[in-house]
């Protein structure tokens, strides 16, 4: 029986596992944690959102790193692909807003319970508790023979808590492949003003935020997101983060955000003029009620040039124009990105220049495998990084078939 060796038991090893078993290849895994799926269990705040239920065309388009490098295992292994894989393996699932899967019973534990069964099922060696810390050693610990394919999926560096503290690095390294600058990515973002910590935990569901450097946009999107003591977080902050990350590392950047989407300028004056007609008699400060979530009508009255005891009867067509365009881009400072221990995922890793992109093999040597996180490969929330892992997983376990039969070798049992 031919056989296959994997390093890391996390979402990109736990699937090459199952598709080279599946195949009949004798496959063993080693994970240096006491369990397996160790930071696929807190996915999705504990849901797993494990795939977006998207064609491959659209899957590629929220790639963020690497776009050109996916073509090939997308198509490859598509989220359709995806769907159909964990449905055989018993999974009952289900597609929520944003096309986003998740298990139906919204724990990610049986998304690795259904990949656990088919790895005991088809006998997979399974070592836990054991640390690789290089080449030589794994060929010790596995008792490898020079022709054995080894899968290297030890994931990146975010969470480092679940063992994700960039091995696959180390291995790249061992064989003088080249790897990219790393910073965290879908990741909170930090911001300068002092009034940002008195919106924690506020938030908005329907706004639109906008990160420039100096006159050149670089993000702009509409969405959900939340103030916290640092910064702000929630969908848009950790998209912004993977778009703008490297941009953050020159210096600082200006975010605005349009409170009122919705509405032009011109609408939302006459909005303003409305709700100012009927509190006639109140103070600015106390006629905004109606318009924003209480925790931020003391901020925008602060930020606003309107004098917060001003009558709004007192309150002149400039006074409230400046006050629109306030509304609609309120500016604040992002300074920085929050830890690796924050980060959904990785920004960087093994350049994917060293990689076949059809196979997932290192072009520095033959039989050595990278999939997953450790590669060069991000995109954005919504599922889709976890299809690079389970895209790249398919490719290098068909690779290390297709070369088996090539060698003659088409019998696995």
């Amino acid at each position: 029986m031919n056989r296959l060796v994997i390093v890391g038991g996390g979402a990109a090893g736990m699937a090459a596992a199952v598709f080279a078993s599946d195949a009949g290849m004798q496959v063993d895994l080693f994970e240096k944690n006491e369990k397996l799926g160790k930071k696929l269990f807190i996915t999705g705040k504990g849901r797993c959102n494990f795939t977006n239920a998207c064609t491959p065309e659209e899957f590629l388009e929220n790639v963020i790193s690497s776009r050109k490098f996916m073509y090939s295992s997308i198509y490859g292994f598509t989220p359709a692909d995806t769907m159909a894989f964990f449905e055989g393996l018993g999974l009952k699932t289900k597609v929520e807003r944003g096309r986003r899967a998740f298990p139906d019973s919204d724990h990610s534990s049986d998304v690795i319970k259904a990949l656990e069964k088919r790895l005991r099922k088809n006998g997979v060696r399974v070592h836990l508790n054991t640390e690789i810390s290089s080449f030589d050693d794994l060929a010790e610990k596995a008792e490898l023979s020079p022709d054995t394919p080894v899968v290297i999926a030890c994931g990146g560096l975010s969470y480092p808590s679940t063992g994700s503290t960039g091995d696959g690095y180390r291995f790249a390294g061992e064989l003088g492949m080249k790897v990219t600058d790393t910073r965290p990515a879908l990741v909170p973002l930090e911001t300068k003003e002092d009034f940002i910590p008195k919106l924690q935990g506020l938030s908005l569901k329907n706004c639109t935020l906008t990160v420039k450097k100096g006159k050149k946009e670089l993000y702009h999107a509409f969405g959900e997101m939340m103030f916290t003591h640092f910064g702000i977080s929630g969908p848009l902050g950790l998209t912004a983060s993977s778009v703008v990350g490297k941009e953050l590392e020159k210096g600082e950047l200006t975010a605005y955000l349009d409170f009122k989407p919705a509405l032009d300028a011109e609408a939302l004056e006459k909005r303003l003029v409305r709700e100012f007609d009927m509190y006639k008699n109140r103070q600015f400060k106390n006629a905004l009620s109606a318009l924003f979530p209480a925790k931020l009508v003391p901020v925008i009255v602060e930020c606003a040039s309107i004098d917060a005891d001003c009558p709004v009867n007192a309150v002149t067509r400039a006074m409230r124009q400046d006050f629109v365009s306030l509304i609609k881009a309120f500016p604040f400072t992002i300074t920085g990105l929050r830890s690796f221990a924050e980060a959904v995922i990785t920004q960087g890793g093994i350049k994917v220049s060293e990689v076949n992109p059809k196979t997932m093999e290192s072009k520095a040597r033959e039989n050595i495998y990278f999939i997953g996180e450790e590669l060069d490969v991000d995109a954005l929330t919504g599922g889709y990084n976890l299809q690079i892992a389970w895209s790249t997983a398919y490719a290098a376990v068909q690779a290390v078939l297709e070369k088996e039969r090539k060698n003659g070798i088409s019998d696995c049992d």
